[in-house]
């Protein structure tokens, strides 16, 4: 025998030399295999080539079953792992599931969060929002909305893209230079979260269409430039008895609060009564801005919209936070509803409700 495995070495190693597949040099060593099985069940007992070849079949048949044992047995591995490896397409969610998987995973720091979990998710995506004006403050508040998993969004705005909108209106890009503002915050929101519907509507805000337009949503954010607009937004927000955050912004400083009479806090009105006189509050072309003013102010928007569609924490209802980014202070104050404010003195007569997310 041992003449025989000096001889299946030997093969192996000139396979090995002539850079034989392995495959081959098998194949030569079970072709000796099988020559010397048939040398031992052919020849005669005492015949010099049985004798050099071992002199019994016994033990070749029982070296044959235990490489045939062996190499089933790492076959049927070789398979099992192939299978493993194979992956397994994930299940299509049920017709009436509320997120996709890739939705799930997209929003899992949101879920993970105590005070918003599954439930507060389900209601961010049932939610619409309208933003009023897709400049400082509402680009980070689009983005952010967006991002958050708002499942509509809604903005007007009747301006084009300009160049010297790009310093702190974070939405657009010099690409979209002379586009009108709402089909490029469309285009952005789109890119970064396909799973949210933008409605845009290019055109001014305007007293006939603001309450209307505002029954189509749960949420009115205004981050308007001009104090016109803002007292539009106040009017039908509180005709359409819809919650408003309102911000503003100048130079280094900005504020924000959250109007919303049939939870019981003010209207905008009730804080700031009177307009304000002509020169007194300059716009940002006319006084400037630093870049990430309108992005605080914007974020601090979106997170407001968060608390108020889903219940969580407490928004900022009878509160007017102001921010002063110079001085990295944030003051703010207290503020209540004005007795015979001309705006919601009548809302009121309506029992105030319970601020609370509609589940989907």
């Amino acid at each position: 025998m041992l003449f025989v495995f000096a001889l299946m070495a030997a093969l192996w190693a000139v396979g090995a030399l002539l850079k034989a597949p392995v495959r081959a040099r098998l194949i030569m060593i079970g072709v000796l295999y099988l020559g010397v099985v048939l040398i031992q069940l052919t020849l005669p007992e005492g015949a010099a080539l049985r004798r050099a070849t071992g002199d019994s079949p016994a033990p070749w048949l029982l070296l044959g079953v235990l490489l045939f044992l062996v190499l089933g047995y790492r076959g049927l591995l070789r398979h099992l792992r192939a299978r493993a490896a194979v992956p397994v397409p994930a299940p299509e969610p049920a017709a009436d599931a509320p997120f996709r998987p890739a939705e799930l995973d997209r929003y899992a720091r949101h879920i993970m969060l105590r005070e918003l979990g599954g439930a507060g998710q389900r209601r961010l995506k049932a939610a619409r929002v309208l933003v009023i004006g897709a400049g400082g403050l509402g680009s980070p508040a689009l983005l952010y909305l967006a991002a958050a998993g708002v499942g509509t969004l809604g903005v007007i705005d009747d301006d084009a893209v300009e160049n010297s909108n790009l310093q702190r209106q974070i939405i657009h890009s010099d690409a979209r230079i002379g586009m009108p503002k709402v089909f490029s915050a469309k285009a952005a929101v789109e890119a970064l979260n396909p799973f949210v519907t933008l409605r845009p509507y290019r055109r001014r805000l305007t007293a006939e269409i603001a309450v209307d337009l505002f029954g189509d949503y749960d949420l009115i954010l205004d981050g308007s430039d001009n104090f016109d607009t803002r007292e539009i937004a106040n009017r039908a927000a509180v005709a359409a008895g819809k919650p408003l955050i309102s911000a503003a912004i100048a130079q280094w400083e900005g504020q924000i609060g959250v109007y919303h009479v049939a939870a019981g806090g003010p209207c905008l009105a009730c804080v700031f009564p009177e307009r304000p006189a002509p020169g007194l509050v300059p716009s940002c072309a006319e006084a400037g801005v630093v870049a990430p003013l309108p992005g605080i102010l914007g974020a601090m928007m979106a997170s407001e919209a968060v608390k108020v569609i889903t219940g969580a924490g407490t928004p900022m209802i009878g509160r007017l936070a102001i921010h002063d980014a110079l001085e990295a202070e944030t003051r703010v104050i207290r503020t209540r509803p004005r007795p015979g404010c001309p705006v919601c003195t009548t809302a009121r007569t309506i029992a105030p409700v319970a601020l609370q997310g509609t589940d989907a």
